[in-house]
């Protein structure tokens, strides 16, 4: 890490006071607040987010004794507790416009941070305190313990079995709340919602089958209990929010005279639409800006084939034709075109009506985002878990088109571009670091590509049954022809008409 202006003060809550005259920071009394809330995975996302709404409510006086603690459940999480305790809970949030204007503020919303490998304990019994009434949870696409394609519940799972056998530490999130709601039964107390923020369509039902599949092999009756007593809200989350960067802090430290180890820097956009399907009660969220509904589908279908699936189009082949920031592909007009074509053509027409949204407006303003050049966004990290996001995000579009005899050339295309992505090396024969929890089979599956064309759509616990697909295989190989040809900038080029 690099080293960080003399007169940049550390972010602590004795010296809160001092950064009033660069930056906006907390006016609410910290020390009364009480943790009404556990948040399993407290990245950068979650801080651009849910502790930021939150954060807005204390502001305004609300909310006091719905604090968030924060957990982590993967030894490499033991940094983030390291920076959070440092830092008693505060951190740096920038939201950078596209004009390049900026907003800085502390945030105050999240009073502790938990290590699960650490503690076990200490993480069960927070959860079974009266005083908390909603888990939430940002764990990734990857952290459900279910088929990527199928969204079923793998009962043989090694971590869910690990948490099952007799006597053992729980490890998981699922193991670790449902010891702590069993808990809760025993002491005659309430359950709580568990509220699901990933990028998951259905991500509260799908929250529910997990803990319902869990509980019910370690003990039926508490299953049931969980039925009556435990809520699982839908949402859509969204905001983009990269990794952050050594360059970050220094412009941070350069620019509001503050020292912090882990800021987040993300765009201005923001939305967060949740169902309002609460067992314990709720902050009142909708005070600060989000959107309470009673089905949260449409939405969440928007963001996920529309923004999500639209990350994935352009980074795969982005990332052969040299870019590395997002900004830089979605300013190359054939990359523009050749997006809005793929939302235009092929992820609308798979969605229902979503209230209060104009849909073409709304793509517009998704390549405004993605342009954004003060996020400085990083196409690898688009190119990062592609086994988790693809099956979730563009097979169902794709599996829809063909249902309804529409058009599938772009899912082809954005699949025979992650095809050629995974073969390691980009076009100019540098290295690539395939970053994904299958990456040896992707691999492996992309390279006999070379010889055997198919060979990577074989792998059906991606794409069922696509390779028998025969309109789907045409534009397959002929987008994959083409990348292996001519490349990747030809590739968009052509479908940019």
């Amino acid at each position: 890490m690099t080293q960080l202006p003399a007169s940049a003060t550390p972010l602590s809550a004795s010296t809160l006071a001092s950064f009033t005259t660069t930056l906006s920071v907390p006016s609410y009394d910290r020390a009364g607040l009480t943790a009404g809330i556990v948040h399993f995975g407290v990245g950068g996302f979650h801080r651009a987010h849910q502790a930021m709404y939150l954060d807005r409510l204390l502001e305004r006086g609300q909310a006091r004794d719905w604090a968030i603690l924060g957990v982590g459940v993967l030894p490499s999480d033991a940094r983030m507790k390291r920076v959070m305790d440092s830092q008693d809970g505060l951190y740096t949030l920038v939201s950078k416009a596209p004009d390049g204007s900026q907003e800085a503020r502390v945030v105050g919303s999240i009073i502790g941070f938990l290590l699960a490998p650490e503690d076990p304990e200490a993480v069960i019994e927070a959860i079974a305190a009266p005083t908390v009434r909603i888990v939430s949870m940002t764990i990734t696409e990857g952290g459900y313990c279910i088929d990527p394609v199928t969204g079923v519940v793998d009962p043989d799972h090694p971590t869910l079995r690990a948490d099952l056998r007799p006597g053992a530490v729980p490890t998981t999130v699922f193991g670790l709340v449902t010891e702590a709601l069993a808990r809760r039964r025993r002491r005659g107390l309430p359950g709580l919602t568990v509220m699901s923020c990933d990028n998951i369509q259905g991500n509260g039902d799908t929250a529910r089958s997990v803990f319902s599949a869990f509980a019910q092999l370690r003990d039926p009756d508490l299953a049931a209990w969980i039925e009556q007593e435990v809520t699982f809200p839908n949402s859509m989350v969204d905001r983009i929010t990269p990794v952050t960067r050594d360059e970050d802090r220094e412009h941070i430290a350069a620019d509001f005279r503050v020292s912090d180890a882990w800021p987040v820097v993300c765009e201005d956009f923001e939305q967060w639409v949740l169902e309002d399907h609460f067992a314990q009660g709720r902050p009142a969220w909708e005070d600060a800006g989000v959107q309470l509904v009673d089905d949260v589908e449409p939405y969440e279908l928007m963001k996920l084939r529309l923004l999500n699936a639209s990350h994935q189009a352009l980074c795969y082949p982005g990332y052969l034709a040299g870019y590395r920031l997002v900004h830089q592909v979605c300013q190359n007009a054939d990359f523009a075109r050749y997006l809005l074509n793929y939302m235009e053509r092929e992820a609308t027409p798979t969605l229902r009506p979503v209230p209060g949204v104009d849909l073409d407006a709304y793509r517009h303003q998704l390549i405004s985002r993605f342009s954004n050049a003060a996020v400085r966004d990083t196409v690898p990290r688009l190119c990062a878990e592609s086994s988790d996001r693809i099956p979730k995000w563009l097979v169902p579009v794709i599996r829809d088109n063909l249902e309804a005899g529409r058009s599938i050339r772009y899912g082809a295309a954005i699949i025979a571009s992650w095809t050629r992505y995974a073969e390691g090396t980009d076009e100019a024969g540098e290295y690539i670091e395939v970053v994904d929890r299958l990456r040896d089979q992707v691999t492996a599956a992309a390279l006999r590509s070379r010889t055997d064309p198919l060979s990577f759509l074989r792998q059906k616990d991606l794409f069922l049954d696509l390779v028998e697909q025969p309109v789907f295989v045409k534009s397959y190989l002929e987008a994959l022809d083409t990348l292996h040809t001519k490349g990747a900038a030809a590739l968009v080029a052509g479908l940019a008409d």
